[in-house]
């Protein structure tokens, strides 16, 4: 079996996990480093047919977007995991207090067993195969649910997988909702969830029930600010290719703008000239991915039409209206400008997740401060200035998962970097380090040799000793 369809190989796919896990709770150091190795050749040796699947998936999909944002950094995470993992998995040191003497502490990172992982469609392998990392280098087994959106990439991957793993050890999921929702449901031992705020709720209700561990990576409405001394040209240099990349779908591109009003005219013309140079065209570019599907692609319609109809100015930054209706047969939208916006737009209340991008002008900075921290925190925060006061001032006066200075969404392909949310937009990080030690237990272990002071502690109570301890500790 090289995918699971049903409830019934789900359950019994998890039984025969643990099982598998109970016999081996603790993988050697070159075991954890031949099935790293196994799942880099694996996206090595697959590229093409991997760029094939996904295009096939989303109708049609950029090979560089995939190239970039799926295998790229998939194999950056598993290059960086390798490198480091034998100093992850060495017992950490820990002190003692004198009180305790003579003992030795340490923390042993223990793999959890089996983790559930539910992938999202936006960037199926990184978003799989980047926790699946973590959870092997950890010891763990793994099941993955992939998103019924990419039925391809899950096939493909599902059989890939099947040729180097067992099913005990790593096995794929396809489905609908039915199988998702039974998934967040099964007692793992850690589930890791990547997806939207909504979902990630009903995700750890589930979870709940078993007393599952989650990790939630959600989303949100991440903010960019252009600061008022800053270079206009020079900012949409450094964000334009985090909002366009897999043409806006993508959980940590900017969501919407900060400009200071009297540069938002330059903003504009800046942004569509820079979007004009990366896609002259989109209709037949073959460097502009889809809209995944056409529930996604009338839901970005309907936002740009009721922001219009409540009175905002839509510009679209590629207006050929010879290429609309093969833009529209090919489910492409260019990136759309949205300025004069207000709150009761749809525009300003749902994570956008596609090319479009309100503009919000701004003449003192103290009004940007209110509205970032009267709203739920966001997965990033982007900053566009080269002052390192201003900097400064929305590092400690706001909040959000993870933060770029002049630079939009690549703190994630940075594998030292935790990566993960706060509030609204998730709990839980991983990536590097942190990803190793999510899918870990840190198990404190306290050691007494042949000699043992504790008896001096014991009843009958108020001795010389118990109260010289209390003295030297009870201050």
């Amino acid at each position: 079996m090289t995918e699971i369809t049903t409830i019934a190989e789900l359950e019994s796919g998890l039984a025969s996990q643990k099982k598998y896990f109970s016999k081996n709770m603790y993988p050697s150091y070159q075991e954890r480093v031949n099935d790293l190795k196994s799942l880099k050749k694996l996206l090595l040796a697959n590229q093409d047919e991997f760029i094939k699947a996904l295009s096939l998936d989303f109708g049609h999909r950029s090979a560089d977007d995939t190239k970039i944002g799926d295998i790229l950094t998939t194999i950056s995470g598993i290059n960086y995991t390798l490198k480091r993992m034998k100093r992850w998995m060495k017992p950490q040191r820990k002190h003692i207090g004198l009180l305790f003497q003579p003992a030795k502490g340490e923390v042993v990172s223990q793999p959890k067993g089996v983790i559930g992982i539910v992938t999202p469609w936006n960037y199926p392998l990184f978003l799989s195969l980047g926790p699946l990392t973590a959870a092997l280098a950890a010891g763990n087994v793994a099941m993955i649910k992939m998103s019924e959106y990419s039925p391809h990439t899950s096939t493909l991957l599902a059989k890939l997988i099947a040729d180097i793993f067992p099913a005990e050890k790593v096995t794929i999921v396809a489905g609908d909702v039915k199988i998702a929702t039974k998934f967040s449901s099964l007692a793992f031992d850690h589930l890791f969830f990547t997806g939207s705020t909504a979902v990630g709720k009903l995700v750890m209700k589930s979870a709940a029930e078993n007393l599952v561990p989650v990790t939630l990576e959600l989303g949100g409405k991440s903010p960019a600010i252009i600061d008022s001394a800053m270079d206009i040209a020079t900012a949409v240099s450094r964000l334009i290719l985090g909002k366009t990349l897999n043409s806006g779908q993508t959980c940590v591109a900017p969501d919407y703008i900060f400009c200071p009003r009297d540069k938002c005219d330059e903003l504009v013309k800046e942004i569509t000239a820079r979007y004009q140079q990366m896609y002259p065209s989109l209709g037949n570019n073959d460097d502009c991915t889809s809209i995944i599907n056409d529930a996604q692609y009338q839901r970005l319609c309907l936002l740009l039409s009721d922001a219009k109809e409540k009175g905002a100015v839509v510009i679209p930054c590629l207006h050929d209206t010879t290429e609309i209706s093969k833009q529209r047969a090919a489910r492409k939208l260019p990136l759309t400008l949205v300025c004069d916006v207000q709150d009761d737009m749809l525009v300003m209340q749902q994570e956008i997740f596609g090319p479009i991008l309100p503009i919000i002008a701004y003449d003192e900075i103290g009004e940007v401060f209110d509205y970032i921290t009267s709203r739920p925190r966001p997965l990033a925060l982007y900053i566009y200035s080269f002052d390192k006061v201003f900097q400064q001032e929305f590092l400690l006066k706001t909040h959000a998962g993870g933060v770029c200075i002049n630079e939009a969404a690549f703190h994630v392909a940075n594998d030292d970097l935790p990566f993960g949310g706060v509030g609204a937009s998730g709990m839980g990080q991983y990536h590097g380090k942190e990803g190793f030690k999510t899918f870990s237990h840190q198990k404190a272990v306290l050691t007494r040799g042949r000699i043992n002071l504790t008896p001096l502690l014991f009843p009958p109570f108020n001795t010389a000793i118990h109260r010289l301890v209390y003295k030297l500790f009870i201050r």
